[in-house]
Formats: structure tokens, sequence, C-alpha cells
């Protein structure tokens, strides 16, 4: 048995996210629930209307859980995923749905052995930056790497590559925040 602590994934969503993780694949549908509950996660980001609803404290979920499954639905959402949000609305979680799918993707991740990395660059990456950047990794034992891309113009060049608690920082501002820094510290 594997401890959900060591994946970085505690508490309430560690249970949630150790009983779907279980679920699926008992029923040998891992990989879709994987699909599924990451577009869930980029539905509740993406969606104003939808992470206000969930969030709202008034919502009376006795309402709007049918009406979220019923949307699922529509949007050809497997059973389980349906039923792991309806057991979240049941248990008047609703609020707390957004970090219960970010969890149980961090803990699915941890299981298959793959570390998600967040790298920001001043523009989006090409192909060819990410094989790249896929290599270096490789080459710094991170053999099984999921980049999680964002794009942020302030940076002015370079990127932020986040592994972990590890930060790695080649953007053009903080070479140059450093550069001003050691000017002062010269005058």
């Amino acid at each position: 048995m594997v401890d959900i602590t060591d994946k970085g994934v505690n508490g309430l969503a560690a249970r949630y996210a150790a009983a779907l993780y279980a679920l699926a694949a008992e029923r040998g549908t891992l990989d879709e629930t994987v699909e599924q509950m990451e577009a869930l996660v980029r539905l509740i980001k993406d969606s104003p209307a939808v992470a206000g609803l969930l969030s709202n404290p008034l919502t009376d979920t006795s309402k709007v859980g049918p009406a979220l499954d019923q949307a699922l639905t529509s949007q050809g959402v497997a059973e389980l995923v349906r039923h792991f949000v309806g057991v979240v609305a049941a248990n008047r979680r609703l609020p707390s749905l957004p970090m219960l799918a970010e969890g149980f993707l961090s803990y699915a991740a941890a299981k298959r052995g793959v570390v998600v990395a967040s790298v920001v660059s001043a523009h989006s990456l090409s192909d060819v930056q990410r094989s790249q950047l896929h290599a270096r990794l490789a080459e710094s034992g991170y053999s099984n790497v999921k980049l999680v891309e964002k794009v942020d113009p302030s940076l002015l060049g370079g990127l932020k590559l986040q592994i972990g608690d590890k930060l790695y920082d080649t953007s053009l501002t903080s070479r140059l925040n450093r550069l001003n820094y050691s000017l002062k510290g010269a005058a």
C-alpha cells in the first residue's frame, strides 16, 4: 500500500483521491478518468460562472448536483467521474471540488511515477524548445516529466521551471534584478 501523504496530497483530498484512483484502477478506466478529471479542472478554471457556482456557500446542492450531473453527461463524461462529482455534491463539498480534482491528478501522477513540472515562459514554447527541455530534464534525472506550461510576458525572456520545491529561474527579469542588486552593492 502506498502512503498517500508521500504523494503530496493530504487530508480530505487524499481520501477522495485514493478512493477514486482505486475505483478507476479496479474498473480499468484509469487513463480515461485522469483525462476527464483534467478536463473538469480546466472547465472550473476557465469558466468563472462554474467556479462562482461551486464556491458560493448559498448554493443549494440538492438542485446543483443533478444539474451538474446532466451537464457532465451532455459533455460525454463517464459515469465514474459523474458519480465522483455527485458524491462531492451530496457531501456538501462542492466548494472543495477544484481542490479535490487537482488532488486526484497529483495523486495519480505520483502513483504513476510522473513528475509534474511547471514552466512559465515569456512566450509559448515551440516543439523544439519543449523537446530540448524534456532532454535536459532527463539528463537531470527527471525522465518521466509532465510539463504544465504558462505564459507570462512580464518575464521578457527565458523561463521559470518549478519541480516540486525546486525553482530554476533563468528569466530575463530576474537576471536584470540580480544585475541591479550587484551594481548597487558595488557603488
